[in-house]
């Protein structure tokens, strides 16, 4: 089994390297592909790979490139991790937003539509690449924003499935405050990428018991801490949020806060620079402690479960993906990409049924919905006035002025990636 993951070079990777050494049994991989332009990157953790699989006694090679055509052929799986532009990219998606009062975060608000604007037609021709090479190939997309990201493969046709941590680190929450293995705990989640909520903790599998009242009974203090939200609320909600929910309902508390500390794209790219160092030491053979702090957790874990389904070598029969909605939510469109359990396997991802969402959820996930598709329209056709349209329905903007403002502001920052600019 061959496996190509374009942006290999990145610090993440020894965490992905790191969980197919040790999940082998679930996904034989005989052949890892690290496919990355950065030289200066990709040698290093490259390195660090190969001393990861060796340590562990994996007999599978590691090969590294800069040539994504080599580095596809002949892969049954193609995971996408890159970050056009960088981590100075996100310093300006998590920077000139607060200008405007707005939230600066690299996939929410206004510095998310930036990221997918640079990013979705770097995807799509790299997903053109993988079709011409391997039609059967599955694609693996982690590179945010997964949800407007998905889309776009989806639209054009692509086999493609997004992948992100947040369900499968609440799993893990919740497991350890249930003193349970993590496999025991099913998450009724659903919502969008980085727009989700728990309505349901089961025990067991989809049918199981709803442990979550009792759950937030019990631990209501705990969750609500590591949400950076007031217990009060999830009691009133009944229900658990994504952290990245702060963003709304959190929203002017988030931006006082961000104006008064360095950026998060500075911490990680000091903590990169640390990390890249460290890869590059000869006697380094395991993932260093500091790689947890970099985000992340539990990717290794996700990505072995989700590919090994696709490609009918094990894996859990259900999980928490990115796919189409195929009516699972009956307030969104069709083709809109929502993020639930779903059951997955060789001919992809089939969402479960999903409870009749409460409207406090469900308008919020139609009005981001609805934005996603206008930044997925500007993305694929560009153009000032589609930026603008699409800023201007994001729930987090909404006031043609701020929007005009920020339009401006975008393009200025991002016109390098931007054909149409």
């Amino acid at each position: 089994m061959k496996l190509t993951v374009v942006g290999g070079g990145s610090t993440y990777t020894p965490e992905l390297v790191d969980g197919f050494a040790r999940l082998r049994d679930t996904l034989p991989v005989e052949e890892l592909v690290l496919v990355d332009p950065a030289a200066d990157r990709l040698e290093p953790v490259g390195g660090l790979a190969r001393r990861i699989l060796a340590r562990q006694g994996h007999h599978g090679r590691i090969v590294t490139t800069a040539d994504l055509e080599a580095g596809i052929e002949g892969a049954d799986a193609v995971l996408l991790q890159l970050r056009v532009g960088g981590q100075a990219a996100r310093e300006q998606d998590e920077t000139w937003p607060l200008e405007c009062g707005c939230v600066g975060q690299e996939t929410t608000g206004a510095g998310g539509l930036a990221k997918a604007l640079r990013t979705v037609p770097v995807v799509l021709d790299i997903a053109e690449r993988v079709r011409r090479a391997n039609p059967d190939a599955w694609i693996v997309d982690f590179t945010n924003p997964v949800g407007i990201v998905t889309r776009a493969l989806l639209g054009a046709g692509h086999r493609a499935v997004g992948l992100c941590n947040v369900a499968i680190g609440l799993q893990r929450t919740f497991a350890g405050l249930l003193g349970t293995a993590p496999e025991d705990v099913h998450l009724d989640h659903v919502g969008l990428n980085h727009l989700t909520w728990e309505t349901g903790v089961r025990l067991g599998g989809p049918e199981g018991e709803d442990v979550l009242p009792g759950l937030l009974a019990e631990h209501g203090d705990t969750i609500a801490g590591r949400l950076r939200l007031p217990r009060a609320l999830l009691d009133r909600l009944g229900v658990v949020p994504s952290y990245y929910l702060r963003y709304y309902y959190a929203h002017d508390e988030v931006v006082r806060e961000l104006r008064t500390k360095p950026s998060r794209a500075a911490e990680v790219a000091a903590m990169e620079r640390q990390l890249l160092r460290m890869y590059g030491d000869p006697a380094l053979d395991e993932k260093p402690a500091l790689l947890a702090r970099r985000g992340g957790a539990y990717y290794s874990e996700a990505a072995v479960d989700l590919a090994a389904a696709l490609l009918g070598a094990g894996g859990s029969p259900y999980q928490v993906v990115n796919t189409c909605n195929r009516g699972t939510l009956p307030f969104l469109p069709d083709d809109a990409v929502i993020e639930v359990q779903a059951a997955v396997g060789p001919k992809g991802a089939a969402p479960l049924p999903v409870a009749p969402l409460d409207p406090l959820h469900a308008g919020l996930t139609a009005s981001v919905t609805a934005y996603e598709e206008l930044a997925l329209d500007a993305a694929l056709r560009g153009g000032r006035d589609r930026v603008f349209r699409a800023l201007l329905a994001h729930p987090l903007i909404g006031q043609y002025t701020v929007a005009e403002q920020l339009t401006d502001r975008l393009i200025a920052h991002n016109r390098e990636h931007l054909a149409w600019a």
